[in-house]
């Protein structure tokens, strides 16, 4: 063994025979506040009342969201969408209830919807305020009277609750709710059409209704006062989704409601009405009482500040899968359980809050799609061939076990389960698949120009806007990451002399990666090589490289890399795709499909990437007082993120300039998740055992 590969054999000898010390975090105060109330003022402006928007979600995949108005802007907007059983696409089984509270005689509107050129009713001109958490409440006043709305998910599948309380009033009052049942796909639209059965059958304080016999029926059942049902079939056409058109999409949808259900509210109770795709809900008020205390002490453990509301709201992204998994829903309203973004929110979803074996969970459930080292993007039912296109998922997953380990996972777990998968990965990418290969110098190539195997994956017409095949930064770095892991893995259980081949396996793809990706002249780290070039331009994916553990990047080289990110990349809402210096460089996210696939990863901020950066600037310049108050600083601003767009959560992109407007999903898992685990290592009550620096 040479005296190279002897030295690096030294480092993990060493590594593996320290133990982290807790050291005293920084203290800068309470945390910042988070507004995710809306006064009079904001909820009677339609600017702001349909820009904002709420999401409840039940635990299985189903979800509750809309805007603050009431209003449905996107087509995956209602109050009751989720899977059904044998199927994981979603469906919008409850669009909402069209509302009207009667005093006396007097009906008032509550509602309001967008149709073709016109609003009605106009009910926000009675909003008087809302709550996003710890559950969607909008308040209405009516004279001297106020009502209360909550929509409350309880935990059990294809199942909302919502709740009204009338207070002021004189005398009681009736409340008449004709449901709206677009019964489709989420992702899809429908029209008036002879297919769909309008009959309906009350039951005992309630009705059910099946549109569609293919489709499950849904249940709507009162609880807390009388209900009368009446039967009245109409469509409700040509509503009109904002948003959607907006995006490039088709905005216009016939809805259904099979009549009405009209409740009497006496004042200072509470009247709920659930609505089920599955069992008949017998209690509806017990129901939300017990959901709502749950909620309650969740709520409170959460703690303080952006912080705890990213904690509270990290559970809205775990599900259960059908045959009892944990899975990470990528992002709210549209994206399912994806593979990449699973590892990439697992260790803050779970890690950052202590549920280490949840997360371990997580990854252990994964593997069931691991094939020939391969991840697939898309988890869970039947998975196509067409599924296994990227090459960095098994990379992210091996980053996301070493991570479980040092948040004090099982070991047993660790030995049977990970490290096994772990060895399967590397061999199937020395052997070669159909996403990579590692090359004789030891670094992995990925992909051809005509494929995106990275997380940079929008397409045109069927070209890669971001071509980056060959050796992407990343998919390089990672890949030695996962060597030096394994190598540091033998090494501890088996000894140096088992370690030595995976050591020298290690330090020749280091030895390759710096050779081949390094830029002396500009000191920083190239995108990508292939076929003897490099792409020079500046990405944050260098930055990614930078953040990992066993970095083949001196101490001097991550400043270098974290100096140029700031210069060029760093914003208040994350980090930017490209150098706005480039040719290339999308100022703005927006448009139709084209226009926004073009922009995707050509400038556009993506706030996941926070978590690498403060990682890789804490490795860099290490833990001064100054330093970590610098990085919480950037976190806490993220505070008015989540009150802007998706309450309580952070979205999924932004623009590239100011003033970095969100786009994308409103809740994304990632972003989140990578804002948690950042607070988490700035705590540093259990530092990590560092890489070579």
């Amino acid at each position: 063994m040479g005296a190279a590969q002897s030295s690096d054999a030294a480092r993990l000898d060493a590594r593996s025979r320290a133990r982290p010390r807790p050291r005293k975090g920084v203290s800068i105060g309470a945390p910042p506040p988070v507004a995710l109330s809306l006064g009079r003022e904001a909820v009677r402006d339609l600017s702001i009342a349909l820009a904002r928007e709420w999401i409840e979600t039940d635990g299985h995949g189903g979800y509750a969201a809309l805007t603050v108005a009431g209003c449905p802007t996107r087509r995956q907007h209602g109050l009751l969408v989720a899977p059904y059983p044998g199927q994981l696409e979603r469906h919008v089984f409850l669009s909402r209830f069209e509302e009207t509270l009667e005093l006396g005689d007097v009906p008032f509107p509550l509602s309001i919807a967008r149709y073709a050129g016109l609003w009605s009713p106009h009910g926000h001109r009675t909003l008087e305020g809302f709550e996003a958490l710890p559950w969607p409440t909008t308040t209405h006043m009516v004279g001297e009277a106020t009502l209360v709305r909550e929509v409350l998910m309880p935990g059990t599948p294809g199942t909302v609750l919502v709740r009204w309380r009338l207070e002021g009033a004189a005398a009681a009052a009736r409340l008449v709710l004709k449901p709206l049942l677009p019964y489709r796909d989420a992702n899809a639209l429908t029209v008036e059409n002879g297919a769909l059965q309008p009959r309906s059958s009350p039951i005992a304080a309630g009705v059910r209704c099946r549109p569609y016999p293919e489709l499950p029926e849904i249940t709507l059942t009162v609880g807390g006062a009388s209900a009368r049902y009446d039967a009245d079939p109409v469509w409700y056409r040509r509503l009109e989704y904002a948003t959607d058109a907006a995006r490039g999409y088709e905005g216009l949808e016939d809805q259904f409601s099979p009549g009405a259900l009209t409740v009497t509210l006496a004042p200072g109770k509470a009247v709920v009405v659930a609505a089920t795709i599955g069992e008949t809900v017998a209690d509806p008020v017990g129901a939300f009482d017990r959901a709502a205390r749950a909620r309650r002490a969740a709520h409170a453990a959460a703690g303080p500040g952006l912080r705890g509301v990213l904690a509270y709201g990290a559970d809205r992204f775990l599900a259960k899968a059908p045959d009892g998994r944990t899975t990470v829903v990528a992002g709210w309203p549209w994206f399912g359980v994806w593979g990449r973004d699973t590892f990439l929110a697992v260790p803050g979803l779970c890690f950052a809050r202590g549920r280490v074996e949840e997360g371990g969970d997580v990854l252990e459930g994964s593997l069931r799609f691991l094939k020939d080292g391969r991840f697939p993007n898309r988890f869970g039912g039947t998975v196509a061939a067409s599924d296994f296109h990227t090459a960095d998922a098994p990379l992210w997953f091996a980053r996301a076990v070493r991570l479980y380990e040092l948040a004090g996972g099982s070991p047993r777990r660790l030995r049977d389960v990970f490290v096994p998968a772990l060895r399967a990965i590397v061999r199937a990418f020395e052997k070669g698949n159909d996403v990579g290969r590692e090359d004789p110098e030891g670094m992995l190539l990925v992909g051809t120009p005509k494929t995106n195997l990275t997380w940079m994956d929008a397409r045109v017409d069927g070209v890669p806007v971001t071509p980056r095949w060959g050796a992407p930064v990343e998919i390089a770095a990672l890949w030695v990451f996962l060597r030096r892991y394994l190598a540091d893995l033998v090494l501890r259980r088996e000894g140096a002399a088992a370690a030595r081949p995976f050591v020298a396996s290690a330090g020749r793809s280091a030895a390759t990666f710096l050779s081949r990706l390094w830029l002396p002249r500009s000191r920083h780290l190239a995108d990508g090589w292939h076929d003897g070039q490099v792409d020079d331009a500046v990405r944050p994916n260098m930055v990614l490289a930078a953040a990992l553990e066993w970095s083949p990047l001196s101490k001097t080289e991550r400043r270098d890399v974290v100096a140029t990110a700031e210069a060029e990349l760093l914003t208040p809402r994350g980090l930017r795709t490209l150098d706005p210096g480039e040719k290339a460089y999308q100022h703005r996210y927006e448009g139709g499909v084209v226009a926004r696939d073009r922009a995707y990863h050509q400038g556009t901020v993506w706030p996941w990437l926070v978590g690498a950066y403060v990682e890789a600037v804490l490795l860099a310049h290490g833990r001064s007082r100054a330093t970590v108050a610098r990085l919480r600083a950037l976190l806490d601003g993220f505070a008015p993120a989540t009150e802007e767009f998706g309450l309580g959560h952070v979205a999924e992109v932004y623009d590239g300039d100011p003033p970095h407007r969100p786009g994308g999903t409103f809740a994304q898992a990632w972003s989140d998740a990578e804002l948690l685990r950042a607070y988490a290592l700035l705590d540093d009550v259990a530092p990590r055992r560092a890489g070579a620096s």
